[in-house]
């Protein structure tokens, strides 16, 4: 779960890294940060647990390139291209920017850096092709002839999944296929005002000031937090905001683990099933999988503890073919 902060010199990205990775890091530029997780205090307040864990995603801080009427450069398109999703903040605050100028020259140059990629190989397996034919997967060369179809078109790879998952493709990391989060990082008070597109398939928009959000991130009193964000009409900081939508643009849920030992959060992709669930806290859950014993986050709601919703069936054995929701809280039988 590694996401790449990246952005056009000035744009603001590392005063957002900063919120994110907390006082406690200003020298760094990789930082793990804790998934909010409301859903863990009630099962804490009920088990009393030693140990409670949130899932985290990691950020890495990409440094700032090109600048006004120049693309990002070939460093940064490089440095993004492993990860698993992309945080692009956009200058909306100094003025001296156009942000959906800025919006737009992104996407351009993840499609012509995707293009380049695809241009080259077709090249190479031209060339293959004159010295042996079976030097060359065809159905590769198909898919790589769709693709930059699809991306001359001026399209991005991330509406073209089953596309761009195809077993011959997955070693290619295409840029314009990697869900992105747009920033539209403002001043302070333009928060309400400013005007961003519409979220798409992978592609979300939000408006944040980077530069508040790292204010109250100094902030060590929960308390003078609260009052900072209730001064300013605030629910729910930019920052909560922007790690959630981090990780829905992965795919991801959550499900949750109780007892006395530790409560805890893990993340998993959407649509896996039990024993997959298993395998996130262990191999060997997977591999000696039983049965998963099941509560419903809303039923865990309806009832508050599990005696009382196991006396009324809502505690459930499910099998290897039950598909994991989110909020479940699971207990796994196994035996290795």
């Amino acid at each position: 779960m590694k996401t790449a902060i990246f952005g056009f010199a000035g744009s603001g990205k590392t005063d957002l890294f900063l919120a994110l990775a907390g006082a406690k890091n200003i020298n760094v530029n990789r930082a793990m940060v804790k998934v909010p997780e409301p859903r863990l205090d009630p099962l804490a307040k009920l088990f009393n647990p030693k140990k409670i864990t949130y899932t985290e995603i990691e950020y890495l801080d990409i440094p700032g390139g090109g600048g006004k009427g120049q693309g990002l450069g070939a460093r940064i398109l490089n440095e993004i291209r492993p990860y698993d999703c992309l945080l692009a903040v956009l200058d909306g605050f100094s003025g001296l920017n156009d942000p959906k100028s800025q919006w737009e020259a992104i996407e351009t140059d993840l499609l012509i850096s995707d293009l380049a990629v695809v241009e080259k190989k077709l090249e190479k397996m031209a060339v293959d092709k004159k010295k042996s034919k079976h030097l060359v997967d065809p159905k590769e060369e198909q898919l790589l002839e769709k693709v930059k179809t699809v991306l001359e078109e001026e399209q991005p790879l991330r509406g073209f999944s089953e596309l761009v998952t195809a077993p011959e493709l997955r070693g290619y990391c295409f840029l314009s296929a990697k869900p992105i989060l747009y920033a539209w990082n403002v001043a302070e008070d333009e928060i309400g005002s400013m005007q961003v597109p519409e979220s798409a398939d992978k592609q979300v928009h939000i408006v944040v000031s980077a530069k508040l959000e790292k204010e109250m991130a100094e902030l060590t009193d929960p308390e003078e937090v609260a009052m900072f964000m209730e001064d300013l009409g605030i629910k729910e900081s930019a920052l909560n905001r922007v790690i959630k939508s981090t990780y829905n643009l992965l795919n991801l849920i959550t499900f949750l683990t109780a007892g006395e030992k530790e409560v805890r959060a893990w993340p998993l992709k959407r649509g896996s099933t039990a024993p997959e669930a298993a395998g996130v806290i262990h191999s060997d859950l997977q591999k000696g999988f039983i049965r998963a014993e099941v509560l419903s986050w809303s039923d865990f709601e309806k009832y508050g503890d599990f005696k009382q919703a196991k006396e009324k069936g809502a505690l459930r054995l499910e099998g290897k073919d039950y598909i994991v929701q989110d909020g479940d809280i699971i207990t796994f039988r196994f035996n290795v």
